[in-house]
């Protein structure tokens, strides 16, 4: 039974090949015969309805239909959209303007006489004038010569006031508040770092809030004296007082005798000249010595109010 299977299988498939081959050279024969064949006419496709026929083109053509474009109409009115295709409600005020202008600028209309101009006829009056007052126009100028002459003989010979109101005083603050920036051991002479609080205006000058200002020690009494000669490159003169108290400088409790801690005792001493008195020169180095070995302990965020020095 396999080998008749296989047999028939063979034989299935090689006559499946001789069809195919045959068919294949039918067709190409065929296609040989039909370019041999030579095209007489032209063939037209039939019409399935009638043409209808016209005796004259005048009737041919009055019965072509006219083709329209179906546009959806417009929300706007078509008067009043310009030439661009934007729609402007001023349009129209916009034209007569424009005709109005270009009237105008032609000189053909005086608008205040409501009459043509005749610019021609105005040239020639216009010259005529000219020639006639030209011997007026000639005293006008010697006249303002002579005036223009005068004045300034009378600037050079007067004795003008000076503008003191061009010079206007530079604006200063009243109260600038400030605060000590981190605590800080100072001394006699020492450098005191400060920060502004909010923004100040100081010889005209805006500074801006958190600004550092640096100020110079000198002791009195209980208190602490604060000097700025200079905020941020620009030279002043200020002080500071204290917040609490009001008074100038800082209030601070001497280690040593409050009579001892003025900066000036050195000048006080000098003038001392007693005669039998030798120990006052060993007073008066003990007193300096004293002045100049004080430290101070200022807290973080002492407030402070600075003022311009008199």
């Amino acid at each position: 039974m396999k080998i008749e299977k296989n047999k028939i299988v063979f034989g299935s498939v090689l006559a499946l090949i001789l069809i195919f081959i045959i068919s294949y050279s039918v067709l190409v024969m065929g296609d040989g015969d039909d370019e041999s064949e030579t095209l007489e006419q032209t063939e037209v496709p039939e019409l399935k309805q009638d043409q209808k026929e016209y005796k004259s083109k005048l009737d041919a053509v009055n019965a072509l239909k006219e083709v329209r474009e179906t546009n959806a109409p417009s929300i706007y009115d078509e008067k009043l959209i310009d030439s661009l295709g934007f729609y402007d409600p001023d349009l129209r005020e916009k034209e007569k303007e424009r005709i109005v202008d270009s009237i105008y600028n032609s000189g053909r209309i005086n608008y205040t006489e409501n009459r043509y101009r005749n610019s021609e006829a105005e040239k020639a009056n216009y010259s005529e004038v000219i020639a006639d007052t030209s011997f007026i126009l000639n005293k006008e100028n010697k006249i303002a010569n002579k005036e223009i002459g005068l004045e300034h003989q009378l600037f050079f010979s007067s004795n003008p006031l000076k503008n003191t109101a061009a010079i206007t005083a530079l604006k200063t603050e009243e109260s600038i508040y400030a605060k000590v920036d981190g605590e800080q051991v100072v001394m006699v002479n020492s450098r005191l770092r400060m920060r502004l609080i909010k923004e100040a205006e100081i010889d005209g000058v805006a500074i801006k809030k958190n600004t550092l200002i640096y100020g110079f020690i000198r002791f009195q009494p209980n208190r602490a004296i604060i000097e700025m000669e200079n905020i941020n490159q620009h030279p002043v003169k200020l002080k500071a007082y204290d917040l609490q108290d009001g008074s100038e400088g800082i209030y601070v409790e001497n280690s040593f005798r409050a009579d001892a801690t003025r900066e000036v005792i050195g000048d006080v001493v000098d003038d001392i000249n007693i005669a039998g008195v030798p120990q006052v020169g060993g007073i008066k180095k003990i007193f300096q010595r004293n002045n100049k070995n004080i430290k101070v302990t200022i807290t973080n965020n002492y407030k402070l109010i600075l003022k311009q020095a008199n």
